[in-house]
């Protein structure tokens, strides 16, 4: 993956949004491309969008933060693990912490950040253990906003705090419209933490998983 966004970089800027906070982009993204060129057209949204990072100098830095305060962190924490429990989601056996604090975000992550993916896919198949814990958590956190997150996860946020809240800073910062961005995401069902970005209007190509996206980047490539 990190040389098919090398060759992408070449030719344009590239953005990486995902539920997940700058630390996983460090290890999954940022380290695989410490040595190449045009990393000053590489965009970083961590935690949905509620984070952005760029490479100045060198250096990245966040540009801003829609951080949550510590009652909302502190009441979102809470009441996931509340309703988790009263549902019987909630796990012993994890992979790594299953609450987060990512500063903009609570993560509830059912297994665990560290999860296997098919560990992952096994969990909630149908995604209906997710969407009645989402409903349930939204239910005590009327003023926050409650998503369905990745295979296994719900993100806490400030409303209105999705990657369309994202999409839309990256195209008031850049001067880009929507019809020059392409979005590749794996949750563009209406239930999905992409679908946000697909219903304002945004071209989107629907990808099964990283592998799938490799795929139909390469296509993109030989295309252009």
């Amino acid at each position: 993956m990190a040389r098919i966004i090398v060759r992408l970089l070449d030719r344009t800027s590239v953005c990486v949004i995902s539920g997940g906070q700058f630390g996983q982009f460090r290890t999954q993204v940022v380290e695989a491309l410490v040595d190449a060129p045009r990393l000053d057209r590489l965009h970083l949204l961590p935690a949905c969008g509620t984070q952005y990072y760029r490479c100045v100098d060198g250096e990245w830095q966040r540009i801003y933060v829609e951080a949550l305060t510590d009652d909302e962190k502190s009441r979102a924490m809470e009441a996931v693990e509340t309703c988790a429990r009263d549902l019987g989601l909630w796990e012993e056996h994890t992979w790594g912490p299953v609450l987060e604090d990512r500063e903009s975000q609570i993560t509830f992550s059912a297994l665990g950040q560290q999860a296997p993916v098919d560990a992952k896919k096994a969990w909630d198949p149908s995604g209906d253990k997710k969407l009645k814990l989402r409903e349930a958590v939204a239910g005590k956190l009327l003023d926050l906003e409650v998503r369905a997150g990745g295979s296994t996860s719900v993100d806490i946020t400030r409303v209105g705090r999705d990657k369309s809240f994202g999409i839309a800073k990256l195209l008031e910062m850049t001067g880009l419209s929507k019809a020059d961005v392409l979005f590749y995401g794996d949750r563009l069902d209406e239930h999905g933490n992409d679908y946000p970005v697909k219903a304002m209007g945004i071209p989107c190509v629907a990808v099964d998983d990283w592998h799938d996206t490799l795929v139909k980047l390469e296509d993109l490539l030989s295309q252009a």
